[in-house]
């Protein structure tokens, strides 16, 4: 996510380094660099003209305070100055009405607002909300059958409607289900095109008089870089926006719609979609994203993510275990990749640490098919076995590898793995998790 600005940005900010002060000259030339940065990622060019003119007047002069160098008194400038341009504040829903408060999704063909709808149902359920899908969405081909799917996966009710029935007639029957059943939110998916369209746009007024939702979210595909600015400004003259969903944002290393949108639509950035899980919708902090844009993590997102995904009572398990430095064994380990799965992987999890972190992990191939990979060749084994490691041997290992798909050399290089995890778990309580990641080098790649 957002990798090639990063990465740009870091390299201005080193540059500055060793210089006492920041004056017209260098911040100038940095700023050259951080307007350049910006366009490539696709922010539009009115945002960084006024980007670039804040930053400027807020740096220019500034002296480095204490300990600090000159580029990292800019960058703070610059955090600072991304986080205002994002919106500052976390955008939370606004329920507050008469049951059942309705939300309107609205955007172009494709830009997932039908699986945003059930990740935002997901995340409304665990608020401990009654939550009704339906769709509106009469035009694509397996639209409905696609949310009633997703909502069956989560456990979310779905309001079926009478086949050959228009979308204002569905979502004023939806309303009337809702309402009688004592739903807390119903969330209206509706129709999209391949490009803005009157007709599109007069049935989204429609749909929005007749449900009068409290919340209209515009759902926009992040990496339609420039283009997701126009097709937000035409949303947002069309209908009384209340915010955005930002999506495919973790498949976007430019990710300059999230810089853009907000400030052309004045609607603030609700939530973004981080992967195409159904837990792969985060509401947006735009101070955390701004450290993320600028590598310096966002560890309270992990934390938040480690609450909601961690088995707490396993996890306290194992930690007994490594407390005590014995005991930690394949069946563990195991536990532990299925944790970090159910958390987007290893690369979403160094997506959020510091980079001086994530850098520990790169160069290698830490993807969910690597994971995946381990987690196969510990699963063919036997529950002694996994306790038990020392007790494979060559005819042992044959049968796992069959069994895994792989070559014995991988069984055998998982198993060495292993022995080096758990001594660097072992003492990971002195070394703190810098030195864990340090110790992943090598690790993972090869399998």
């Amino acid at each position: 996510m957002l990798d090639t600005l990063t990465s740009r940005l870091s390299g201005i900010i080193k540059n500055l380094r060793g210089q006492a002060r920041l004056t017209e000259d260098n911040i100038a030339e940095a700023l050259r660099e951080v307007r350049m940065a910006l366009l490539e990622a696709d922010v539009a060019l009115p945002v960084v003209k006024d980007f670039i003119a804040h930053v400027k007047a807020r740096a220019l002069g500034r002296e480095v305070i204490g300990s600090l160098t000159p580029g990292q008194a800019l960058i703070q400038v610059v955090h600072e100055e991304l986080t205002r341009l994002m919106g500052n504040q976390v955008a939370d829903l606004d329920l507050a009405t008469t049951p059942p408060a309705v939300i309107l999704m609205a955007g172009l063909q494709g830009s997932g607002k039908t699986t945003t709808s059930a990740k935002l149902a997901r995340l409304l359920k665990e608020q401990k909300k009654k939550v009704l899908l339906a769709s509106c969405d009469v035009y694509r081909p397996a639209a409905i059958e696609q949310l009633r799917q997703l909502a069956r996966q989560l456990q979310v009710d779905f309001y079926e409607a009478p086949e050959a029935v228009r979308p204002v007639e569905i979502a004023r029957a939806a309303l009337d289900f809702a309402r009688t059943r004592y739903y807390d939110v119903a969330i209206v998916d509706t129709a999209g095109r391949l490009a803005i369209d009157q007709e599109m746009m007069d049935e989204i007024r429609a749909l929005h008089e007749a449900l009068k939702p409290i919340e209209t979210l515009f759902v926009v595909d992040a990496m339609q870089g420039q283009d997701a600015v126009n097709v937000a400004r035409a949303f947002n003259e069309a209908l009384p926006l209340t915010g955005v969903v930002l999506t495919k944002l973790d498949g976007d290393a430019r990710g300059g719609a999230a810089l853009s949108v907000r400030a052309v639509t004045g609607k603030p950035i609700k939530f973004v979609g981080v992967s195409e899980k159904p837990t792969g919708l985060e509401p947006f902090h735009p101070e955390r994203m701004a450290s993320r844009v600028l590598g310096m993590g966002d560890v309270l997102s992990l934390i938040e993510e480690a609450r909601r995904q961690v088995d707490q009572a396993q996890a306290a398990k194992i930690a007994k275990k490594l407390k005590v430095g014995k005991g930690f064994d394949l069946e563990d380990f195991r536990a532990q990749l299925q944790q970090m799965q159910k958390m987007g992987g290893l690369a979403a999890l160094l997506d959020k640490l510091p980079g001086n972190l994530a850098q520990a992990a790169q160069g290698h191939s830490l993807d969910d098919r690597l994971l995946r990979r381990i987690e196969g060749i510990i699963n063919s084994m036997t529950p002694e076995e996994r306790a038990n490691p020392a007790i494979l041997k060559a005819s042992r290992k044959r049968r796992i590898a069959a069994g895994a798909g792989v070559q014995v050399q991988d069984v055998n290089r998982l198993l060495k793995q292993f022995e080096d995890m758990q001594k660097m778990m072992k003492s990971l309580s002195k070394g703190g998790l810098g030195k864990m990641l340090r110790g992943m080098k090598g690790m993972l790649p090869g399998l």
